[in-house]
């Protein structure tokens, strides 16, 4: 389809299961999980264009994106003063939400291919770095009392580019350093996971901490 035809598609898509997730007025895994992925897509889309459309420099992307994702942040917290995901029980909270995380996506992208391809140092380190990252923030959170707040947001942002570099380490061919997979297998190991983790989800109700809850609160 293109990427122009692929942004335009999976942006319609996104709009109408965020409707749908608006107007729901209680957590439900389906549709909540469905909007995360879409908007993980959208966000991945925002990146991709502003790089291979617009030949938009990697670093640039990079820091655009870090700045938009710490506005949102700072409008997010001057308006309601908490950025607990506890705390999403309005519809402007949960605006605030999506958005985050459509700039964190959009961030985890542009960082991703930073890193693993610009700074050339390849899917697989690239995946192992982010993914040690995450257990530094686990690490500090657990064992020296980090912000709850803080290491679940810093976790979520590091979250998209060791996605992104485990994709990319299964789907590129072995010459760009990849396993050569392709992007049908390993989309669909991937489809397979998320589906088999929402249907747990759905079934045990592990991530919801409350009966009114508009997100998953786990973290």
């Amino acid at each position: 389809l293109g990427l122009t035809g692929v942004s335009l598609l999976m942006s319609a898509l996104l709009a109408v299961v965020l409707v749908v997730q608006f107007r729901t007025k209680a957590y439900r895994p389906g549709v909540y999980w469905s909007a995360v992925a879409l908007i993980s897509v959208v966000g991945t889309l925002i990146s991709d264009n502003l790089t291979d459309n617009l030949g938009v420099p990697l670093t640039t992307s990079t820091t655009v994106f870090a700045v938009a994702l710490a506005v949102v942040f700072v409008a997010w917290y001057r308006s309601e003063r908490t950025l607990s995901i506890h705390s999403i029980d309005t519809p402007r909270r949960e605006s605030f939400y999506w958005l985050a995380v459509l700039f964190t996506f959009a961030l985890g992208t542009a960082a991703g291919d930073l890193v693993a391809e610009r700074m050339a140092l390849g899917y697989w380190v690239s995946a192992v770095l982010f993914g040690l990252a995450i257990a530094a923030v686990a690490l500090v959170h657990f064992a020296f009392g980090l912000n709850a707040v803080w290491s679940f947001w810093i976790a979520y942002v590091l979250t998209r580019p060791l996605g992104a570099s485990m994709g990319d380490y299964l789907s590129q061919p072995t010459a760009d350093g990849g396993l050569g997979l392709g992007t049908v297998i390993t989309s669909v190991l991937f489809l397979a996971v998320i589906l088999g983790l929402v249907v747990f989800l759905s079934v045990t109700r592990k991530d919801v901490a409350g009966p009114d809850r508009l997100t998953p609160q786990g973290g």
